[in-house]
């Protein structure tokens, strides 16, 4: 296998990058992650993810009361060495929003919604929540691919330890009153348009 003599991969600094890094680092690939001070680079994404990642962001942009926005594939500040991007992030409404902000904090984030890819399991089962738990994000949910069907684990911050619980397992449908009252059919999560 070659190398091609023109790619220059970006080589950390000592203690590895930062939060503020991925603003700065010239042609990074699209939704690079920084998690422990290392980049993450995406891997193509299957149909599956695609598909599941469109449905929450759609359904929960229907649903969501006044006062939240709901985002796609945005950055969040967890803290200096971790700027990690959740598939969809709910937040409240923000009168005074910047239109050029590459970046939310994760202290405002509602909700964080994890597509599960062959390549992401680990972080997203086991690194991506404890890192969202520390930075106090109450809820986290985890969407797995099961035989092309989803899987939706929920769970909430509970306060008293500071980690998250899971409060259901959801296979056809989906329904919960937080982070604001959500049913849905989750055997439509595969559909080629959104219901």
């Amino acid at each position: 296998m070659s190398v091609d003599p023109e790619i220059h991969w970006p080589i950390p600094p000592k203690g590895g990058w930062t939060a503020d890094d991925l603003d700065r680092l010239p042609n990074l690939p699209p939704h690079t992650e920084l998690i422990d001070g290392s980049l993450v680079f995406v891997s193509p994404q299957t149909r599956f993810h695609l598909r599941a990642v469109r449905f929450f962001e759609y359904q929960l942009l229907s649903l969501a009361p006044e006062g939240f926005e709901v985002l796609r594939a945005f950055t969040i500040d967890v803290d200096r060495r971790n700027r990690p991007e959740p598939d969809v992030i709910v937040v409240p409404d923000d009168d005074d929003e910047d239109l050029d902000q590459t970046r939310l904090p994760a202290a405002s984030v509602r909700l964080a919604v994890e597509v599960v890819s062959p390549e992401s399991v680990e972080r997203d089962r086991e690194v991506k929540p404890l890192k969202y738990a520390r930075a106090g994000i109450p809820h986290y949910w985890r969407v797995e691919n099961d035989g092309g069907r989803a899987v939706v684990y929920v769970n909430e911050l509970e306060p008293a330890t500071g980690v998250y619980v899971c409060t259901g397992i959801f296979r056809d449908r989906l329904k919960v009153s937080v982070p604001f009252p959500l049913d849905l059919d989750l055997t439509t999560v595969t559909a080629r348009r959104p219901e």
